[in-house]
């Protein structure tokens, strides 16, 4: 097998490889597979990038961007050898080697990895990033609420922000999903926010999820604009098929950092899955090609990256086992390239996943030191028509791990005014 052979045979059974037919054949040949990749020398993965360097400008990212002094010190270790010295790495170690570290390294090493291995070392990772709240400290649990309305009401998606403000959500970012991907829309969704937080005085950042340009376009036009959002892939023509180039990108970055000097100003989804269903993985399993994601964003330093992991579909993430391990997957992998990730922890109506396969990633994320979920009414998206995580999900685990929200939001809940006066929200 190649290399690209490989990391692919060594993949946990997932839908979307067999898919791709890349997928190992067999238990044993996964087995054979991943006892083949530990012997793989970390320094092979700088030399065979899986997607040549002159055809795609991921690739150009990852190989101009490697720092090989924050590589010297692992880079005499082979894939097992490395599973083995992050069980022992300190924080200070992990985040010296982060910039020494490719998206194809962490792919490669989580492949090696048990659901409690993952857990584990992530959680010696802290990222942490500031806006009007800071995101990630130990102890901390954020939110990001998300009202979203089938027919962008804003009385509607008012009611919604109330409703997650009472229940303690919100310190992430308040990031509508739009219904309508336009300027007008996303103008009137960015004032609407702006308007509950400058009469509530609330620490908070707000989003609207349209298109980048869409964004751009409303930040040029004078909206309130907090943060840039876009959905990003781990190869050119996966950005491509998303409307996007690091070009856009980097421009929009240059835009928002503008209006908010010092602060993060970018965020990120991504998922397993998007590059097959765009035809652009070139052969690439999804795990790795959605680590490879993890490398653009890391370009931005983002004040949020999310992995919406059961979204996308049981194409490609078949049902609650095979969720919960790219959910463990995708934050491990973010975390040890540095940043700052969140999850929403998700899954379609027709997957054969529940809210119990919910219940037990949530759990072990929050073990994992995530650092923000999604919080949504209901946990039932009417808009998007699919299940996440709801407000008292977030209140859950901060109650059973003893967390609390971003400080900045803490400190304004014990003094906001009362929320259950609040008809001028829906006026």
């Amino acid at each position: 097998m190649n290399l690209l052979e490989l990391l692919a045979a060594s993949s946990p059974l997932r839908s979307g490889d067999v898919l791709a037919g890349v997928a190992a054949s067999s238990s044993e040949q996964r087995i054979r597979a991943r006892m083949a990749l530990a012997e793989v020398p970390l320094k092979r993965f700088l030399a065979e990038p899986p997607i040549p360097y002159e055809s795609d400008d991921v690739t150009r990212l990852i190989c101009d961007s490697h720092d090989s002094a924050a590589f010297a010190p692992i880079s005499s270790l082979c894939v097992g050898e490395f599973r083995d010295w992050l069980l022992e790495a300190t924080p200070t170690q992990l985040e010296s080697i982060a910039p020494g570290l490719t998206p194809e390294m962490v792919a490669a090493v989580s492949k090696l990895m048990r659901n409690q291995d993952l857990i584990l070392v992530a959680s010696r990772r802290r990222v942490v990033t500031r806006f009007r709240t800071t995101i990630g400290l130990p102890g901390r649990l954020s939110t990001r609420l998300q009202p979203n309305h089938p027919a962008d009401d804003p009385r509607g998606i008012a009611a919604s922000i109330l409703d997650g403000l009472t229940l303690d959500s919100g310190d992430a970012c308040i990031g509508i999903n739009p219904a309508t991907d336009s300027v007008q829309s996303t103008v009137t969704l960015l004032r609407l926010i702006e308007e509950i937080r400058l009469r509530l005085d609330a620490p908070v950042q707000s989003c609207v999820l349209a298109h980048v340009t869409t964004q751009m376009q409303a930040l040029l036009a004078g909206a309130p604009v907090d943060l840039i959002f876009q959905s990003i892939g781990g190869t050119e023509a996966t950005n491509q098929s998303f409307g996007i180039s690091l070009s856009m990108l980097d421009e929009a970055h240059h835009m928002a950092s503008e209006r908010h000097p010092g602060a993060n100003v970018m965020y990120f989804e991504t998922g397993q899955g998007s590059a097959l269903s765009a035809n652009a993985h070139h052969g690439i399993d999804q795990q790795t090609t959605e680590a490879r994601a993890y490398a653009v964003a890391r370009r931005y330093s983002p004040l949020l990256v999310n992995t919406v992991v059961g979204f996308i579909g049981p194409e490609y993430l078949a049902d609650g086992k095979q969720i919960i391990r790219a959910g463990l997957e995708d934050h491990f992998c973010g975390k040890l390239l540095g940043l700052p990730m969140g999850c929403d922890i998700c899954y379609t109506n027709h997957a054969e996943a529940d809210s119990n396969d919910m219940d037990l990633l949530m759990t072990a994320l929050t073990a994992a030191g995530c650092n923000y979920i999604m919080g949504i009414p209901g946990a039932d998206d009417i808009m998007l028509h699919y299940q996440s995580t709801s407000f008292h999900d977030a209140l859950y685990l901060r109650q059973l791990f003893q967390l609390r929200p971003a400080p900045e939001f803490e400190a304004w809940l014990s003094r906001r005014p009362s929320l259950l006066d609040s008809s001028w929200l829906l006026t």
